[in-house]
This record gives structure tokens, sequence and C-alpha cells, in this order.
């Protein structure tokens, strides 16, 4: 029995960011992994590999819709499906591979196979037990489907064999008007595929600010594709390669049928426990599956951890990164804080959409007194120049101190603009903070000054 500090269980983002802590940290440490790659989902089968193919599909429609009128002239690019799956799967090599390099450097032990908790003290994989002080559960998520669906992951797809289709389908309904759903169908729609997302709630984007996800979705349908909102999904049929999807009408219970020849179901992901353990051990769950923690990421046995997606809060890798850095720092004797309200979101279609903090509708729910300054990026210069004229950012600031309390942004780059914000709200900057700081021009992020300025006396190019 080969003993350590610590184990780990799952080596996506939240798990191989723990070890690496735990290593740096002067902990022996290892880390358990069930594929024969490290990297988890995301790195396998999500945020990096959806990335490669959005990348690719833009540059399609960069190709298509902007180059002549920049007079680059010329027949835009055909698609080889072929060659753009194996350059996704160079990227996702290079990650993995990657983070395999960084597991060696940190002299991180890689425990392969799929690991269980016997007892407390123990992981066992394959059939070699092995003994640690303390055990962090990173086990991550997988898609949850709807009752009357059958996933085969080819005609019937969740995000896993979406990124694998066998080639372009004509047709594409998406189940889900969520992150993942939004992202990967408009892939599709850009390589040429008809896209409907069909969406229980009426509207997209669950738990958006409102005025941002009604600008998306209609942004979304100037680009082709179509929506079904307040729609329940009742059932998917396939017959002669071909999906049926059911469902009804929330306003009038009417039924409708829409057939396709691909289904993406993309209805959120849930914990993923399974053969841990967990329950013999007697450690406690939700309902939902999570594993219940402390403030300290412990679960009710004594020595027992558990972080990410495993866990309750947002299901987002760097979510799981700063609770796998947390986790170590505190099993070393240190005193980490995860700040949960400055934890960003993304949605990587064009134009981006990244948000942080509260919402209008939470503010106004809360009864707190507010102000907000807008910019829209019709009035950014490199926005013009750039075909990237969509959108606008948004910023919402306490009404007396004028302390920013959340923002979001919808236009190009807004993924990378919005940590601007993130670093302004972790140190409890005010919108005049903001206002304040020289940006340089021209740069996208001068719309996030201008609508720091709106929060004031107004913006200066608008």
């Amino acid at each position: 029995m080969s003993s350590y500090d610590v184990i780990v269980i799952g080596s996506g983002p939240g798990g191989y960011v723990c070890a690496i802590r735990c290593a740096q940290l002067g902990l022996k440490t290892a880390i358990v992994e069930g594929r024969e790659t490290l990297g988890g989902t995301c790195l396998n089968v999500g945020c990096i590999p959806s990335k490669a193919l959005l990348h690719a599909s833009h540059m399609l429609h960069e190709a298509e819709h902007n180059f002549a009128a920049m007079g680059l002239k010329g027949k835009a690019p055909s698609v080889d499906w072929d060659a753009m799956k194996a350059y996704k799967d160079t990227v996702i090599g290079q990650n993995t591979g990657g983070v395999e390099f960084l597991m060696k450097k940190n002299k991180i032990d890689w425990l392969k196979g799929w690991g269980s908790i016997p007892a407390a003290g123990q992981v066992k994989v394959g059939d070699e037990t092995h003994s640690a002080k303390h055990i962090i559960v990173a086990s991550g998520s997988e898609p949850s489907t709807l009752p009357g669906i059958e996933v085969d992951e080819k005609i019937v797809v969740t995000s896993t064999g979406a990124l694998e289709l066998g080639k372009i389908p004509k047709s594409l309904v998406v189940i889900g008007a969520g992150v993942i759903g939004l992202e990967l169908g408009s892939v599709y729609a850009r390589l040429g595929s008809d896209v409907t997302v069909i969406e229980y709630l009426d509207a997209i984007t669950p738990g958006m600010d409102t005025e941002v996800a009604r600008s998306f979705q209609k942004l979304l349908t100037k680009q082709g594709i179509k929506f079904q909102l307040g729609a329940a999904v009742q059932s998917v049929t396939v017959k002669n390669k071909k999906a049926t999807v059911s469902y009804q009408l929330r306003k009038d219970d009417s039924a409708h049928d829409l057939t396709a020849d691909t289904v993406l179901v993309a209805t959120g992901r849930k914990p993923y426990t399974d053969g841990l353990g967990l329950e013999a051990l007697g450690v406690t769950l939700s309902d939902r599956g999570q594993i219940i923690t402390d403030a300290n990421y412990a679960t009710n046995i004594a020595g027992i951890y558990a972080i990410g997606d495993a866990i309750a809060g947002p299901m987002l890798a760097h979510k799981a990164e700063d609770e796998g850095m947390a986790v170590a720092e505190g099993i070393a004797g240190q005193h980490p804080h995860v700040n949960y309200d400055v934890i960003p979101g993304v949605i990587y279609t064009h134009p981006e959409v990244g948000t942080v903090g509260k919402t209008e509708e939470q503010l106004k729910e809360e009864g707190r007194a507010y102000k907000v300054g807008k910019f829209s990026f019709m009035g950014n210069g490199r926005a013009k120049a750039n075909f990237a004229g969509d959108g606008f950012v948004k910023l919402l600031a306490d009404a007396q101190t004028d302390r920013i309390l959340g923002a979001h942004i919808i236009g190009p780059m807004a993924g990378d603009l919005i940590h601007e914000v993130c670093v302004a709200m972790e140190f409890g900057a005010a919108a005049e903070d903001i206002a304040r700081t020289c940006h340089a021009h021209p740069t996208y992020s001068e719309a996030v000054r201008e609508a720091a300025l709106a929060c004031g006396d107004g913006a200066i190019h608008m």
C-alpha cells in the first residue's frame, strides 16, 4: 500500500489544479484518472474541443460574410469536416499532454484507473489500495437527459457526441437553450445546418440578465438559429436514421413534432459520483446528487473533501480550479477564500457573452437602489473596424456608494473584457475607478470604461 498526504480523484480542471497546488505546498500527492488522458471532461470532450470548433466555424463565417468587404477577394473555403475534427483533436492532445507534463514536473503520481473509497483514508484503483491523509473528490459531472429520450451518441447526442458527428447534419434540433446548446448550435449553424433550439422556459440562457438575454436571442436569430420557447419536450423517437422531437407548447398545450438528422440534448449536467462508494461510506449527498460540504470543502466524513461540479454551485471549470486551490491551501494550514460573488460566466458564441455579479432582476428583487451605465459597441472604433459592433456593456453600481455590483457584456471578446470588472469587484472598486483609469485606444476595453462613465455624468462617445 503506497501512502500519500493527498489523493485527488479526478483530473479535470478542479482536480489537476488542486493536485499541483498540493504539490507546490510540499504535500506528497497522487491523482486518480481512468481516462487514457488527463484533463477530465473540459479538456477531452468539453470546453477545449468546443472552443476549437467555435473558432474554426467563426473563421468560415468571417470568410463568407466579411472578407469581401475588406478587399479580400476569392471563394470562401469549403469545409473538410474530418480535417476540422482532426484539428480539434490536435488541440485536445496539446492540452492533455500539457497537463501530463505538469504532473511529472510537480512529481505527482498518476494512479491510472477508476477510483473508489472503500474506507476513510483509503483509495482503491484497480486491484491496488492506497492510503492518504486527505482524499479530495473532484469527479466532475456528466450530461443529464430527459425522460423519454434515449441517447445513442450518433443521432440523439449529448455534447460529447456532438463533437464527433460522422458528418455535418442538414438539420439539428437542440433541446435546451443554455450555454452548451447555444455554443454547439452556433457551430453547426455556421457550418450550414438548419438549427432549431427548443427551450422549456420562455427565455434563453436562464438566470442571465434579461436585457442581455433578449439581445442575445435577436443576434442569434439573425445568424439563422430558430427558437421555440415555452416548449416541453415529451419524447424523441428515431426511425430511418431521422429523429423526431415531440413537444407541447406550454401556453396552449398544443402538440407538435419536429424531425431532424440530429438531436442534441443539452439540458444540463449532473454530478458524477457513481462507483466512488460514497453512500456506503455515509457521505451526505443532496437530493440532486451533489456532495454536501462545509465552508472548507470537507464532507461529513473526516479526511474526505469535494470540489467542483460534484458539489453545489455553478458547474464552471474556473470555479472548480479556485476550489481546488482553496482546499489544498486549507489542508496545508493556510486560510484561503473563494469569493463566489465574483465568478464570471462566459458564452463563447459570436458575439460572446460575459457576466459577473448581480443582474438587474436580482437587484430589484433585493430592493437595492442601483444605477446602470451602458455603452454600445457601435460607439467603439475598434469594434466597428472589425465588423463587431453588435452588443453592449452594461455596468450595475450601487446608487449611493457607486460600488460595482455586476456587469453584463455582449459583444466582441466579452469573455476577456469581463475580467477587468472582476478585478475591480474583487477590490471593492467603484464605477468611477474604472472610469478614471486610462484605457488604450483603439481597444474593445474602452467600451467598459464608457459604461463606467455612463454610471456618472455620461459616456463620452455616445
